[in-house]
């Protein structure tokens, strides 16, 4: 296991208290560790644990949310 294998999972509440360049930088490793799945699924043809891809796709939508939130905050405030 790689050390982006090892992100853990955070609740939306955990998330918003975090600024938003570490929410840019905490997506960008989500992104990477979907691209890594993808990527090895597509070359091994299986993955240790499918449900992974879906756990990292949902959190990188949360993050999305949380960041766009975020910056409607700062413009309206």
């Amino acid at each position: 296991l790689s050390s982006k294998d090892l992100i853990r999972r955070m609740k939306a509440h955990e998330l918003r208290e975090l600024t938003i360049t570490e929410l840019k930088s905490r997506l960008e490793d989500e992104k990477q560790a979907l691209q890594d799945m993808k990527f090895n699924h597509a070359i091994a043809g299986q993955l240790e644990n499918p449900a992974r891809v879906t756990m990292t796709r949902r959190e990188i939508a949360r993050l999305h949310t949380i960041i766009t939130e975020k910056e409607q905050e700062e413009s309206a405030g």
